[in-house]
């Protein structure tokens, strides 16, 4: 890994790897920099086999504030296509966390705003604080959630999502969970425990199977099961039966042991 200037890499010994928004001063608000770190430290995550799961983090009171007020004004000055690279570049680094082969995990404190939200969308999970507060912010500012709309649509759906994205409101913890931007609500000091009872259940599961389910459940949509999801899906079951994983995996099963891929096979 490069030394990074907005982002702290922590690797724990059971192949979890904590990556933390180091920009407390501004609340982790994101610019060009930490974009960019973002976007090449799940890259390099997502391609390394020690990698189990992934977690993101904020440093200091909040969790992220969104865009950099400073990085807002330079693109308020900035031609349209160069706004457009920005918000490309944007766009890139939140499919990369959505899209990494690994299992992600938000780890929310303080207030998460506007693109702050994306993050925690773009994350396959997501736990928080009971005084965490969340706001899609950017009509407040005549600007709109564009880039990070389908990530936000994908976490609470769409009417749940118009509704954020309209007004505006700050929400707390508790109705973040309603809502399903989060999935667990716990004390301040209880973040790192909920959050390490998630990774228990993620390392119990087979890694390739998990890289397996992102990639097909990004393919799926709710409404109809269609004749193309049917056979998507058999197609898919029927070639990860065979590989070497799934053989251990009904070994260990049958013989009543755990599976290699656990830290106690």
């Amino acid at each position: 890994m490069p030394p990074w200037t907005a982002l702290d890499l922590r690797r724990r010994d059971d192949g979890v790897a904590v990556l933390t928004m180091n920009r407390p001063a501004v609340f982790n608000a994101f610019d060009e920099t930490l974009i960019a770190e973002l976007e090449a430290a799940f890259a390099q995550l997502g391609g390394d086999a020690g990698v189990r799961a992934i977690v993101l983090a904020g440093a200091g009171k909040h969790f992220s504030a969104g865009a950099d007020l400073q990085w807002m004004q330079r693109a308020a000055a900035a031609s349209q296509d160069d706004n457009l690279a920005d918000a490309r570049r944007f766009s890139a680094m939140l499919a990369r966390i959505a899209e990494a082969p690994k299992p992600t995990i938000a780890r929310v404190q303080g207030a998460a705003l506007g693109g702050g939200v994306g993050l925690v969308c773009a994350c396959d999970l997501a736990v928080a604080s009971e005084a965490a507060s969340f706001s899609v912010s950017e009509a407040r500012m005549g600007i709109l959630p564009a880039v990070i709309g389908p990530h936000l649509v994908n976490a609470v759906g769409l009417r749940e999502a118009r509704r954020l994205a309209l007004t505006a409101s700050r929400i707390d913890a508790t109705e973040a969970q309603r809502v399903g931007l989060v999935q667990r609500v716990v004390p301040a000091d209880g973040l790192d425990a909920a959050i390490d009872a998630f990774i228990a259940d993620l390392l119990a599961c087979g890694p390739a199977a998990q890289a397996e389910i992102k990639q097909l459940y990004a393919r799926l949509a709710p409404g109809p099961v269609t004749p193309q999801a049917r056979e998507l899906t058999a197609q898919t079951i029927a070639r990860v039966r065979t590989t070497s994983e799934a053989r251990e995996g009904f070994a260990a099963f049958l013989g009543k042991r755990k599976p290699n891929w656990t830290s106690n096979p």
